[in-house]
């Protein structure tokens, strides 16, 4: 779940056309950096818990002869804290794309003895072992996919035999030429921005270029200075655990579908039966899939990805690709939004979805500790003065996944967007708590509307009134979200669960 990145030319390498790679890769991850480059003969790696932007940069000031190669790798943390990338092991450097999801069971079936905690170490086990005994460069891809489970989009440097081999298995890696140079991407729109040409998506079969050949070890300088640990160890607390137990309640509950009386707007008729149950409406009666399949036809190309596909990793998105590629029989780019709440669960299943249908996942990574900060101000404010109808501001800080999908577009060419939204998710609590009653007759889950929002946030503002610890820096994160999520209207898209009954 990261960016990586290369150059590899016989020429001076210009920081301008390292920077427009290094930037595509820091939106897909921020937590961490390295670069691996060639100097006076020797490999040299230097990595940190800083942007990768902010660590080229410092390389090119103090590192004065130009380099023939520079690699990068732009770091969405996902396990192993200490562990950034490139991960160096048995005189081969690895910069990989995904999360490997077998990782731990692999260790069990190689010679090889681990060293990290990090699931791209085995990638590089793994080379090692293939190439011990006497497997060619060209078969290493597929003796990794095979083992592997997961995404691998990865570039694998081997020094001793001047060579670097380029693969993956979800189309996540990009290649492009520029005069003398060949440039490598996680992504196609940065290699377009510095005017490469011969652009091709790397999938399955290596891309192997040549390097210089040194024997030496690499070089490695590393600097730590991150105070907070993006993951957290589980501790489980007896004591605590006790505080979250309580009596039932004795809640008079609708005899039908069992909501309680504390459900905002309830009201029940002499059976015990509650207007959310008089009021309900069928919402996965679909149209006919025919329709969508004439609705997404202008979009399909002879080459190339097709459609957007916004992907959690959770299970609505994953049954909409699977419905996307199989049954629609589209070519999408998927698109996540990690804002520092994803869970590993979450980010896995990504992994192996796309992996295993060698789907394109394109990744935008908020700054996690920022976003997190936020979440701490206002949680604090809300133990101030608890209101159930403010609960929502605490995962205000993901709306900007709507605001990225259009950075995507853009980025892409990509026009069209299919979501997989499940029409029975509505929960009309969220904005009952703030005295909101609920509008039985809306059709959509993502609604848009000014007035809307204008009564919403009237409300919110009276709420927030009561603890003014709200009034934080978290609040034009929070505004500008929910701008994107509720006000901006969006072209060009259809919900495939329109067509395709979800229970």
């Amino acid at each position: 779940m990261c960016g990586i990145f290369g150059v590899i030319t016989a020429n001076d390498i210009s920081l301008s056309d390292i920077l427009p790679l290094a930037q595509c890769a820091e939106q897909r991850g921020r937590d961490s950096s390295g670069i691996l480059y060639q100097e006076a003969g020797s490999y040299h790696v230097q990595k940190g818990d800083v942007p990768i932007t902010r660590l080229l940069k410092s390389w090119k000031r103090d590192t004065p002869t130009p380099s023939g190669v520079v690699m990068g790798h732009s770091r969405l943390i996902t396990n192993g804290l200490a562990d950034n990338q490139p991960v160096l092991r048995d005189g081969i450097a690895v910069l990989h794309n995904g999360i490997i999801v077998n990782n731990d069971a692999l260790w069990e079936d190689i010679s090889k003895t681990r060293q990290f905690q990090v699931d791209t170490e085995i990638i590089g086990a793994l080379a090692a072992e293939h190439l011990e005994r006497g497997g060619s460069l060209e078969d290493l891809p597929e003796a990794a996919m095979a083992n592997c489970h997961g995404v691998i989009a990865c570039a694998i440097a081997i020094p001793r035999l001047g060579k670097l081999c380029l693969f993956s298995n979800n189309g996540s890696l990009y290649v492009g030429e520029k005069g003398d140079s060949i440039c490598f991407s996680s992504e196609k729109f940065p290699l377009e921005q510095i005017d490469c040409t011969n652009i091709r998506q790397v999938m399955r079969e290596a891309v192997i270029l040549d390097i210089p050949v040194s024997e030496d070890e690499f070089e490695v300088t590393e600097s730590a200075t991150r105070t907070q640990n993006l993951i957290p160890e589980l501790i489980l607390n007896a004591k605590e655990e006790e505080l979250l137990l309580c009596p039932e309640p004795d809640f008079t509950r609708c005899t039908k579908c069992l909501l309680p009386e504390t459900m905002p707007f309830i009201e029940f008729d002499d059976g015990g039966v509650c207007n959310y149950c008089a009021t309900y409406r069928t919402r996965n009666k679909p149209k006919p899939k025919e329709e969508l399949f004439k609705l997404v036809e202008p979009y399909r190309r002879a080459t190339g990805n097709e459609c957007i596909v916004p992907f959690s990793g959770g299970r609505d998105s994953c049954y909409g690709l699977h419905l996307i590629v199989n049954e629609l029989k589209m070519r999408p780019l998927t698109y996540t939004y990690d804002w520092g709440m994803i869970t590993d669960l979450g980010r896995r299943n990504i992994s192996r979805m796309c992996g295993e249908m060698g789907v394109e996942n394109i990744i935008v990574a908020a700054d996690i500790t920022k976003k997190r900060e936020n979440i701490t101000k206002n949680l604090k404010a809300w133990l101030k003065s608890p209101h159930l109808g403010m609960i929502s501001i605490l995962t205000a800080g993901d709306k900007h996944f709507f605001q990225h999908v259009e950075t995507i577009k853009k980025q892409t060419g990509i026009s069209l967007n299919l979501w997989g939204v499940n029409p029975l998710e509505v929960t009309h609590f969220k904005a009952g708590f703030l005295g909101i009653p609920p509008n039985f007759g809306n059709n959509k889950v993502y609604s848009s509307g000014a007035m809307q929002q204008l009564q919403y946030q009237s409300l919110r503002f009276k709420a927030m009134l009561k603890s003014p610890g709200y009034f934080n820096s978290s609040l034009w994160d929070t505004l500008t979200g929910e701008y994107h999520r509720s006000m901006v209207s969006r072209t060009d898209y259809f919900h495939v669960f329109d067509y395709w009954t979800w229970e």
